[in-house]
């Protein structure tokens, strides 16, 4: 069992750029349903020069937040906010219970969002709702399994075992809960 008292105590907030601040807050307050909790327009010297920006706070459950920049320059716009490829494997991924992904699922049908960018994925430990956002990043709603505190106990037990199999080039799957 790992002791969790020197570990950080929860996520306060994870950040983005965006590129449009209004349409970020209306996809995540007006169709996901964060509420906006925070907006600072700020100005600070900041890597040699002073940079005026906008940022925003969108409020989870458990008091953590995801949270936006946009510059007002767009020469640091474009510094701090580079062009990524797409990735499905680059996502933030949110816990939520089966109504609320539901509700969202529901709220991005109603207000016409992305439909080829939205997919369900059963991964067998985990039932996830997949979307991307205005600014091209995919978020995951994901549904645990009923059975979730017994999966993640067997990952827990074999977590190094498994890693040093799968570099050392055996790549068996140890999903069998699909």
């Amino acid at each position: 069992m790992t002791d969790t008292s020197a570990l950080p105590q929860r996520l306060h907030h994870t950040a983005y750029c965006t590129k449009d601040q209004e349409a970020t807050r209306a996809f995540y307050e007006g169709i996901i349903g964060l509420p906006l909790l925070a907006t600072w327009s700020e100005q600070d010297e900041l890597f040699g020069a002073v940079r005026t920006y906008c940022h925003t706070f969108f409020g989870l459950g458990d008091g953590s937040a995801l949270a936006f920049f946009q510059f007002a320059d767009p020469e640091d716009q474009a510094l701090f906010d580079p062009e990524l490829l797409p990735s499905p494997f680059r996502h933030i991924a949110l816990k939520v219970t089966a109504d609320v992904q539901a509700d969202i699922e529901s709220r991005l049908t109603d207000a016409g969002w992305l439909p080829e960018q939205t997919f369900v994925l059963e991964h067998g430990y985990c039932r996830s709702l997949y979307t991307t956002d205005p600014n091209g990043m995919v978020l995951e709603f994901t549904v645990d399994h009923p059975s979730a505190d017994e999966i993640n106990a067997d990952r827990l037990a074999d977590a190094h075992q498994v890693l040093e199999r799968w570099l050392g080039g055996d790549h068996t799957s140890n999903n069998n809960y699909r």
